[in-house]
């Protein structure tokens, strides 16, 4: 058997992919599949790493953006995403997969052009509340459709169209409170608060934490993705603003949280900053943590503050906007929501609420069940 998975330009992308292709690992052992083969097609794999772990291979897709507004880059794109069409659709014809999974996004365009022309079902993911042009387009043939959030279910045909939610791993969700102290020499008897800008990292969330560090640090633990290109920055101006502070210990800046880690430091922590990717939101209320959600201002058709709005309608966080991202605004906000233990309580239990931790084993068994019809 043959699982073709497409897209994955983005950790917000790739990550989902992964946990959807564990998910398929474990049911094919369960139903005695004795071959299981995970292609991946994006334009770039995201993370080698990981793909050779999970024995996943990787196919480049050459594919361009369609931007929003006017750049030269659009041009020359549309040659790059033609010229990606064609080469998946002989890599297609050359080895054909059984299914199709498809993330949306740029990077899935010329693998849903080629599933459609060879006939091949597709199972199409919307991360956002928000479909990009990429999903509308393709909701219109494919086989089914999961959504992450409800309000994104009238973009598409209503017969084929499943609220599921979006994919995490399972690795980040269990953990051990005990290690995430040991690992990040973390304080045991106050509060922790986990800082995470997205994959990439977000410069204007740094700066922010950085010009309230010394009052963070002198009531809280800090662990603060900064990202990997950010990280020698933000931990070298941070050695500067807390020299000689008698806290400075409680703040651990890391480029990059590994799932285990993060998983650890979910069972520790008492609130979480974050970016509002779908990602971002349905791995924090898995963990039934607080938050505080920082969308960014120039995502794709608005999708992360329509997120963030929506699960802040839930009851589970708080929003800053990035327009109004002040340092004594965030400090503000952080203080108040630490000290209100009856807020806390109500976050959490509408962060579980809203959760849907079995997404990636739902997506996974519907996947088989079509290439295993396609295969007959």
């Amino acid at each position: 058997m043959k699982i073709l998975m497409a897209g994955g330009g983005t950790g917000g992308h790739f990550y989902p992919i992964v946990a959807v292709a564990r998910a398929l690992r474990e049911l094919a052992e369960k139903e005695r599949i004795a071959r299981l083969d995970l292609i991946l097609m994006s334009d770039t794999p995201y993370d080698e790493s990981i793909l050779r772990q999970e024995e996943i291979i990787f196919k480049k897709s050459p594919a361009g953006k369609l931007r929003r507004y006017f750049s030269f880059k659009n041009f020359s794109d549309i040659f790059k995403t033609f010229f990606g069409i064609l080469r998946t659709l002989w890599e297609m014809f050359l080895d054909m997969p059984d299914a199709v999974f498809a993330k949306g996004g740029y990077a899935s365009f010329p693998a849903l052009v080629a599933a459609r022309v060879f006939r091949i079902p597709v199972l199409l993911h919307e991360s956002d509340a928000v479909p990009g042009l990429v999903n509308r387009w393709a909701g219109k043939f494919v086989e089914k459709i999961a959504v992450s959030f409800q309000e994104s279910t009238p973009y598409f045909p209503k017969e084929k169209t499943a609220l599921l939610g979006n994919p995490i791993r399972k690795r980040v969700i269990g953990g051990n409170a005990d290690e995430a102290r040991r690992v990040f020499g973390l304080e045991k008897n106050i509060k922790t608060i986990l800082i995470l800008g997205g994959s990439q990292g977000s410069q204007k969330i740094n700066d922010t934490v950085l010009a309230v560090l010394p009052s963070l640090v002198e009531n809280y633990n800090v662990v603060h993705q900064c990202g990997k290109l950010n990280y020698e920055e933000a931990s070298q101006r941070a050695r500067i603003i807390l020299k000689d502070f008698s806290f400075a210990k409680r703040y651990h800046p890391v480029p990059f949280i590994a799932e285990g880690d993060l998983g650890d430091l979910s069972k520790t922590a008492d609130l979480a900053v974050s970016r509002a990717g779908a990602g971002a939101i349905f791995e924090i209320a898995a963990w039934g943590l607080p938050a505080i959600l920082i969308p960014l201002d120039n995502s794709a058709a608005d999708h992360q503050r329509k997120n963030a709005y929506i699960y802040v309608r839930k009851g589970a966080a708080a929003i800053i906007e990035e327009k109004n991202l002040k340092p004594h605004i965030f400090l503000s906000e952080v203080e108040k929501l630490l000290r209100d233990e009856e807020k806390m309580k109500e976050m959490k239990i509408a962060a579980r609420n809203f959760a849907k931790i079995d997404a990636a084993e739902k997506i996974a068994r519907e996947l088989m069940n079509m290439a295993l019809k396609h295969a007959q």
